[in-house]
């Protein structure tokens, strides 16, 4: 495993193919108060790259545009949140939306735990420390074990979605993931426009 950590945008040049998988840490996680700290990235070849973002934001042209295509994919993990944060603070979000989480509650119904660490324990048989989880983002120096944790969030994404997607075929259950997925950007302007309840409940 490669991490590259850059500061406030991406690289000029730097090509991660046609699929992304892509996290955010913050410094807590209400919309209204809690800042973007760091915008991880993989490909799904075992490589993470990092984007730590400054107290006082910067342009970031390269993220931005990465995240506005519509010819890359994007893989989160609760991408309800990420969306929200990334449209709040970069901006635009285009290309096919997967969310692991999303997929996992409708395939792994034997179950009620579908945090992240569980989906890599389950399917791909590999233990993720979660202890660097409720560190500090906003500091302005980040340890070793925040960032290989941060990498961590992206690294397997690829991998857990196609197997997700597998069982979704075969419980018949893909279109239903699907339209949930394009729903997320209806679901992530409620949140940014302070209706984070349930509107559709009684």
């Amino acid at each position: 495993m490669t991490v590259n950590l850059y500061h406030d945008d991406l690289p000029d040049g730097l090509d991660l193919g046609n699929s992304v998988a892509i996290d955010t840490e913050t410094m807590g996680l209400k919309l209204t108060r809690d800042r973007l700290c760091l915008v991880q990235l993989s490909c799904g070849d075992g490589n993470a790259h990092l984007v730590q973002i400054s107290a006082k934001p910067k342009p970031c042209p390269n993220l931005k545009a990465l995240l506005a295509s519509s010819d890359i994919a994007k893989i989160f993990h609760f991408g309800r949140f990420d969306l929200a944060v990334l449209m709040r603070d970069i901006g635009e979000i285009n290309g096919h939306i997967f969310c692991t989480k999303i997929a996992s509650k409708l395939a792994r119904t034997y179950t009620d735990r579908h945090g992240l660490s569980e989906l890599v324990r389950e399917l791909l048989n590999i233990d993720m420390s979660k202890q660097q989880q409720s560190s500090d983002w906003g500091r302005s120096t980040l340890s070793e074990a925040q960032l290989n944790y941060a990498a961590s969030d992206v690294l397997y994404l690829h991998q857990i979605s196609d197997q997700l997607t597998q069982m979704l075929v075969r419980l018949e259950r893909l279109d239903l993931a699907e339209a949930c997925f394009a729903f997320l950007h209806h679901r992530v302007q409620l949140d940014l426009a302070g209706f984070d309840d349930d509107i559709f409940h009684h």
